[in-house]
């Protein structure tokens, strides 16, 4: 059911495709089993529908609204800052007054490539996890949707933004429409890399040694797990098929991941594979952040999912290649001049 895996965020990048000749035979039979495996990023055209951009500002104002939260202080955009690429750095991130979540908070960018959301899949979509982050007593704290709304409401503005985003809604300021927004933001939070124009074609994209991780990667069964556009992120795993994870993470109690969920043993340790865009700059790393450095969490990732010693050689040329997975901050990336309590 399930084989090796690394951490955990998925992504849509389409860089104009390149034809640039891989510089050696060794470059070109990279490329092309990096093309089985992955695909680039499919960056969508700009939107002309006056609704779909309607929806996307809406999307983006509220995704850094923190008027909504019970304390008044937590926005989504409060555990995914710009300057931590759309995560925290936290082990586990700080929500409503100042609680702890469970879990580690993973990037927001190129989340739309994820097959389900949050570390054990108990999200559906983009839009299901907005939604109900409205209630989460870590999160936004609201003892129920109606809390919610009734404060977006109380801000006059909210009532011609949600009217132009959802005309056919009588009463358009409701939660369901609150994720259907937020998700449309989060859509176009894409980050394509240079490894994106690899996969186009353009084999001087990649050094020699991200070049040689990415064999390595490749070669070890890294991407087994890790793979698609969100090199990640579209399939659950085990963490620990070869050993026990925490007796490398040093974690004292061991989140059982997807069992608590489904309440089946089977899914035991059970997690989503973490797409592995961006992931050289979102430390800590894992479901529990327990790692710091990603050096150490790629030979961790060896030794528990393939059963491999990684060399330091080994384990710094696949850390040149995650590298290489690094994108832009996207430029709508940024809070809009927040709409005022009173007209």
């Amino acid at each position: 059911m399930r084989s090796s895996s690394l951490f955990i965020v998925f992504p849509v990048v389409l860089f104009a495709a390149t034809t640039a000749r891989a510089e050696s035979p060794n470059a070109k039979a990279l490329l092309d089993d990096a093309r089985r495996i992955f695909q680039p990023i499919a960056v969508p055209s700009a939107v002309n529908d006056s609704v779909a951009s309607a929806r996307i500002e809406l999307g983006r104002r509220l995704f850094f609204e923190n008027r909504v939260s019970m304390d008044g202080n937590v926005s989504c955009a409060h555990c995914h800052p710009a300057d931590k690429q759309a995560s925290d750095g936290l082990p586990k991130a700080i929500g409503v007054f100042g609680k702890e979540n469970p879990r580690n908070a993973p990037s927001i960018f190129n989340a739309a490539l994820n097959f389900k959301q949050h570390w054990r899949g108990d999200r559906e979509s983009l839009e299901d996890q907005a939604e109900k982050s409205l209630l989460g007593p870590t999160s936004f704290g609201n003892p129920d949707q109606a809390t919610a709304m009734s404060k977006l409401k109380s801000i006059p503005l909210y009532a011609d933004a949600f009217a132009k985003a959802f005309p056919d809604d009588k009463d358009p300021i409701n939660s369901k429409n609150w994720g259907v927004a937020v998700g449309a933001f989060e859509r176009t939070l894409l980050t394509p890399s240079k490894f994106d124009a690899f996969l186009a074609g353009d084999a001087s994209a990649l050094s020699k040694q991200e070049q040689a991780g990415l064999r390595k990667f490749i070669d070890l069964g890294c991407a087994s797990c890790h793979n698609g556009a969100g090199v990640g992120g579209n399939s659950f795993q085990k963490f620990g098929v070869a050993s026990d994870y925490w007796k490398e993470t040093g974690v004292a109690t061991p989140d059982k991941g997807l069992a608590d969920v489904t309440k089946n043993d089977a899914d035991l340790y059970v997690f989503k594979v973490a797409s592995l865009r961006n992931v050289a700059r979102t430390a800590p790393y894992f479901h529990d952040g327990s790692v710091a450095e990603l050096a150490k969490a790629v030979k961790i990732m060896g030794k528990t999912q393939l059963g491999q010693d990684l060399s330091d050689k080994d384990s710094a040329d696949i850390v040149a290649f995650l590298g290489a997975l690094t994108g832009s901050v996207p430029a709508n990336y940024a809070p809009p001049e927040p709409y005022p309590d009173l007209q």
